[in-house]
């Protein structure tokens, strides 16, 4: 058994190791043919990471990628593929927006009903691809990615001026929201800068996900569910309504994704509010094999390539392009998918291997007594 565990963690740590050491390696090349340096960008963005407003940047990005990867997560462990979090979490933080900017409740009321906005909308948006999916049949791949879509042209529409629209200069926002509805962070001083007060929230995410996957038959039924749905069915799961279900709270976490930001900081829904989170966090859940303290591991290295990457733009004597970073990204994304197949044709064959020995052996010992007897 004590052996068995080993090759288990063996197996979860290759992956996402040799998913780095490849896009590394990759990276290198990509650096070398253009005449360049294969390490000064890593030590550039290693030495501007070491700042503490950097770190504090990184964190409070990395908080909002964490929440985004566990909503493709959960998808992934039903074998859903939602590819629509972009938009769950873009529409989830605007209309969170625009009721925090017409509702004044007290804080410990406003706090919780802007959560409840966000994860509602997200859920609902979510919930579309689900029942079309559950009633037609429909691939949720396709009817998400066109909700992305929707989603995009039904925010442009809701903030229009003759809508929620507020005119700010050249940029068009939801308004201001009320203060009550602000989330107060740890502030580290003026040259540092604030901690989301919702990185909390992203963290204890993090275990509620793991404790009902691992801890609850909710949890159980939705893995198995997600492994076979003929089996499932047979231990009397209804699929259908997990299929549905599962993509109703991947869509609520995704609706929250944006909310770290929002509260935190922006107070406001706006054309510059950041658009693609809900693509990163695909790559973010795959390098952290669904695994909630392996997604945190990725949202910190994903943040610290985001927010790093601008130092090569001031690299001397002559600067690098800080789409290095997002060559990167991109590589580990491809190695990953590489990497986690070869590992796991490793582990069938090891698996398959040890079995094999353990059959000898049997046979062995049946063919002793015999003997003896």
């Amino acid at each position: 058994m004590k052996k068995f565990d080993k090759e288990r963690l063996l197996l979860a740590v290759a992956g996402p190791a040799l998913a780095l050491v490849a896009a590394i390696l990759l990276t290198s090349v990509v650096l070398i043919a253009s005449g360049k340096s294969p390490i000064e960008p890593y030590r550039l963005m290693i030495e501007q990471a070491g700042y503490s407003d950097v770190q504090v940047l990184i964190i409070n990005q990395a908080s909002m990628y964490y929440i985004a990867a566990l909503a493709v997560a959960l998808g992934f462990r039903m074998n859903l593929f939602n590819i629509g979090v972009d938009g769950q979490y873009r529409l989830g933080a605007m209309m969170t927006a625009v009721v925090g900017a017409h509702v004044a409740l007290p804080a410990a009321l406003q706090v919780p009903l802007l959560l409840l906005v966000g994860a509602l909308t997200g859920a609902m948006w979510a919930g579309i691809a689900g029942v079309l999916k559950v009633t037609r049949g429909v691939s949720e791949v396709v009817a998400t990615i066109m909700l992305n879509s929707i989603a995009t042209s039904l925010i442009g529409y809701l903030t229009l001026t003759d809508n929620w629209g507020v005119p700010l200069g050249d940029n068009v926002t939801t308004g201001v929201m009320k203060e009550s509805g602000w989330v107060p962070g740890i502030d580290l001083g003026s040259d540092v800068g604030e901690i989301y007060g919702l990185v909390f929230l992203a963290i204890a995410m993090g275990i509620g996900y793991w404790f009902v996957l691992n801890r609850t038959r909710f949890g159980f039924d939705l893995r198995a569910t997600g492994a076979s749905e003929t089996a499932a069915a047979a231990s009397g799961v209804n699929a259908k309504r997990m299929v549905l279900t599962a993509m109703l709270i991947s869509g609520a976490v995704a609706g929250i994704s944006g909310l770290p930001l929002l509260l935190g900081d922006a107070h406001t829904y706006s054309l510059s509010f950041p658009a693609g989170l809900g693509f990163t966090a695909i790559g973010i859940a795959l390098l952290g094999r669904n695994n909630p303290g392996g997604i945190a591991l990725a949202a910190l290295l994903w943040a610290f390539l985001d927010k790093a990457s601008p130092a090569l733009d001031y690299a001397t004597p002559e600067p690098y392009e800080k789409e290095i970073a997002t060559i990167m990204q991109g590589l580990i994304v491809f190695a990953v998918v590489i990497s986690y197949e070869v590992v796991r044709t490793w582990g069938l064959r090891r698996q398959q291997k040890r079995v094999g020995e353990e059959l000898a052996a049997a046979a062995a010992q049946n063919t002793k007594k015999e003997v003896a007897v």
